[in-house]
């Protein structure tokens, strides 16, 4: 999957699901049960151990099927390193120049994180591929329109406090898609095996993006 198709998928579908896991076991059985819901975009978080080699594995498991990236990213060194793990996107909580440079340099979509709309344009300016709002608890759907309004262009990713409740309002307010976390996977439901209950939750949240587009 080139560049603009990976872009494709991840504003087709709408949700890019952000995982933390104790385990590549969990993390890949989660997969599976999400991707039966529709959603088909994984982020999986530096901050789960053995991050990289969680994603070498799964991108080896599942090829064009999902997208698996990174998120996360401090710093162009880790960017690199998740490239050669098979990354397929990368996704940090901050704007780094070097960060967004290399990305553009391997043509791997890259989507820093901004709140602001000088940190946005600046994000956009360098480019970003996606920009990530984070963190959108603190404004809502309200600061991704009020960023929109003059920054029609830029296409935003809402991630930090997006759930059930939020994510059509999110998307009527222009988001291109939202990251979601803990709202569909989360480690109660890892512990306990219920994958039946993430398959629910994914598909519930692939409607919600479809109701916010209606």
């Amino acid at each position: 999957m080139d560049h603009r198709e990976s872009i494709g998928l991840i504003q087709q579908t709408g949700v890019i699901a952000i995982m933390r896991a104790d385990s590549p076991d969990q993390l890949l059985r989660a997969a599976d049960a999400i991707r039966e819901g529709g959603v088909c975009v994984i982020e999986v978080t530096m901050t789960t151990p053995g991050a990289l080699s969680i994603v070498e594995q799964a991108v080896s498991r599942y090829g064009q099927d999902v997208l698996f990236g990174v998120g996360s990213v401090l710093d162009g060194e880790s960017a690199r390193a998740a490239m050669l793990a098979g990354a397929q996107f990368v996704v940090s909580p901050s704007f780094k120049p070097s960060l967004v440079e290399i990305c553009r340099r391997y043509s791997i979509p890259v989507m820093p994180g901004a709140y602001t709309p000088t940190e946005v344009l600046t994000a956009w300016e360098s480019g970003a591929d996606l920009v990530k709002v984070f963190p959108a608890s603190f404004g809502g759907p309200a600061l991704v329109k009020a960023l929109k309004a003059p920054l029609p262009q830029v296409e935003l990713v809402p991630v930090g406090g997006v759930d059930l409740e939020t994510t059509a309002d999110f998307v009527r307010a222009g988001a291109a898609a939202v990251g979601v976390g803990s709202a569909l996977i989360n480690q109660k439901l890892l512990e306990a095996g219920d994958w039946a209950a993430l398959t629910e939750r994914a598909r519930r949240f692939i409607e919600e993006v479809a109701r916010g587009r209606a």
